[in-house]
């Protein structure tokens, strides 16, 4: 039986490979030839990856731009060059005397429109070369504020100096650059120290196949995980 593999995958991504070593282990293991993903995640970020396979390749961009929930954790006191726990210490504080009801005030500020700065270490291209290639070489450039909005910033639970967090945004939102913010407003600075997306668009990570299971799968058994697109019409607005 020839199987076609047309329409999206929901990936569980693990902390460590890129998302394109994720399309890398797919487009190999199953010899699939068209293989991309939508909404790149952080090597460390774990969490919801949509794979897109076949002819839906041709709605990464609509897939790409639909809304993002993340759940994650800021370490207070701590400044990173990457604004992140991969990074380098950049300065260290005390941490004040914080409440829950504190940091949850100061997150409420960041809700609703706003203009964020990229990232140094990001994947956006300038004259066709990655922010992060440029940061590698020491260097640090003017980049172009971007249009997002905050649905939703809520501290679930802090206990010094770290501050747990869900966070519901729209695409293109940096959440490394959302901790290094808010550390920055609470006056002690502050990193991303843990992220995992569980929702993008109407796909939710519970229905996702994690990678250790992916790499176990028959090619029938694959195909049968795929949302075809037939179906697809029925997720995506």
């Amino acid at each position: 039986m020839s199987l076609t593999y047309d329409g999206i995958l929901l990936i569980d991504k693990p902390a460590g490979p890129t998302s394109h070593d994720i399309v890398d282990i797919i487009r190999n293991s199953y010899r699939i030839k068209k293989v991309g993903h939508c909404g790149t995640l952080d090597p460390a970020a774990t969490g919801l990856l949509i794979i897109v396979l076949g002819k839906a390749t041709k709605l990464s961009e609509k897939l790409m731009s639909d809304d993002k929930v993340y759940v994650g954790s800021m370490k207070l006191g701590e400044t990173t060059n990457t604004f992140d726990a991969e990074g380098q210490v950049e300065s260290t504080q005390p941490v004040p005397d914080l409440s829950i009801e504190t940091l949850q005030k100061e997150a409420n500020k960041f809700l609703g429109d706003q203009m964020q700065i990229p990232p140094m270490v990001s994947a956006i291209k300038i004259n066709g070369t990655p922010l992060y290639k440029l940061a590698r070489k020491g260097q640090t450039i003017d980049r172009k504020e971007r249009f997002i909005h905050l649905y939703k910033f809520l501290i679930s639970e802090y206990e010094t100096p770290v501050a747990w967090f869900k966070v519901a945004c729209t695409k293109g939102t940096y959440i490394r650059t959302l901790a290094h913010d808010f550390g920055q407003k609470i006056g002690c600075g502050g990193h991303l120290s843990g992220l995992r997306r569980t929702i993008s668009g109407t796909f939710k990570v519970s229905n996702a196949t994690s990678l250790e299971e992916l790499t176990t799968l028959s090619a029938l058994d694959l195909n049968k995980r795929i949302i075809p697109m037939l179906k697809l019409s029925a997720f995506i607005k």
